[in-house]
Formats: structure tokens, C-alpha cells, sequence
């Protein structure tokens, strides 16, 4: 019975990626993008897709993120409440300017890092999506201490990158979903 809560919930996970229609519930979206060179060639693609799927058509005003950069090692370059227009421009800039450097991606670094800002509010959703240009990149972040923070994610591939939307905290939610059901059919 668990597992059909993990997969309905997954399926409404992943949805994120296709978002269309409008929810009323925030979204605190942690965004992390590979600042190696390996995303060098690939960079134009990655933030068209960004600005054309995240921004567009995921972020609403009252929504929060909060992006890093994966270089040799991971940092914040940007944080902000969405309150319009203006700071949806200010994220495209952003990433129109972001350039590549090193030869490795602190993908670990960051995914940590953005783990411990988990919104504790569950009246807000909280999701953690991955763009990398180096699947290489990505092993030590799956075999290191990180690696149980990868126990759930979805996975789309392009030509010359991937996202990944990872779900850090959703083996919690799904178990406290499943518990709650459970508990509604006594």
C-alpha cells in the first residue's frame, strides 16, 4: 500500500517539470545549475529552458528561490521572493550572464546545502531541481555523503544536459501521507 502513495506521490512530484495549471499553495524552489565547463556548450539551451519552464511557467508571485552554482565549489548567487515581473527579469539576466568555470561541479555541496533550507512550513511546497551538462559530474554526488539525499528523483534528459528534480524530504511526507490515509479508513 505504501508504494501506491510513493508513486501517486512522485507522479505529483514530477509534475513540477510540466506545470500548467496555477496552484494556490507557494512554492520554495531551490535551483542548481552546473557552473563547470562541461555546461559551457550547453548553456544557452539550459537557460532558455529555465526561463521557458521554471520561470514562466512554474514561479508565482509570493514564490520563493534560491540558486546556486555547482563550480568547484557550490554558492548562492541568487535568493528572492518572486514579486513580479522585475524579479523574474533579474533571474533571467542572472542566468543569461552565468558563465562556466573548473573542471568539476560541487553538486554535493549544493545539494546539501539547499537540503538544510528545506522549508520546515508545510503549508509551503518545497522542491529541489538539478541541471547538469555532465553525467560524470554527478557520481560523486551519488556515491558521497549526499547520496541519500538522491534516494528520490526524476530524471529528464535533453541532448547535452539533464534535470533532475530531487525530492530530499519526501520519504517523510510520503510516510506521514500514507500514516495519515491510513489512519482516515479506520
Amino acid at each position: 500500500m505504501q508504494k501506491i502513495f510513493i508513486l501517486i506521490f512522485l507522479i505529483g512530484f514530477s509534475s513540477l517539470l510540466h506545470a500548467q495549471d496555477r496552484r494556490t499553495i507557494p512554492l520554495d524552489l531551490y535551483l542548481i545549475i552546473d557552473g563547470s565547463s562541461a555546461m559551457e556548450d550547453s548553456r544557452d539551451e539550459i537557460a532558455a529552458w529555465v526561463n521557458d519552464h521554471v520561470i514562466d511557467r512554474i514561479l508565482m508571485e509570493g514564490d520563493r528561490i534560491t540558486i546556486w552554482t555547482a563550480g568547484s565549489a557550490a554558492r548562492v548567487i541568487h535568493s528572492a521572493e518572486i514579486s513580479g515581473d522585475a524579479e523574474k527579469q533579474a533571474i533571467r539576466d542572472l542566468l543569461g550572464a552565468m558563465d562556466a568555470r573548473g573542471a568539476t561541479a560541487d553538486f554535493s555541496g549544493a545539494i546539501t546545502d539547499a537540503a538544510s533550507r528545506l522549508s520546515a512550513d508545510r503549508s509551503r511546497l518545497s522542491h529541489t531541481m538539478l541541471i547538469t551538462a555532465s553525467a560524470e559530474g554527478l557520481r560523486p554526488a551519488f556515491t558521497g555523503s549526499a547520496r541519500h539525499l538522491f534516494q528520490w528523483f526524476r530524471s529528464e534528459q535533453f541532448s547535452r544536459w539533464q534535470v533532475l528534480v530531487v525530492g530530499p524530504d519526501i520519504g517523510a511526507r510520503v510516510r506521514q501521507a500514507a500514516a495519515a490515509y491510513m489512519a482516515s479508513q479506520r
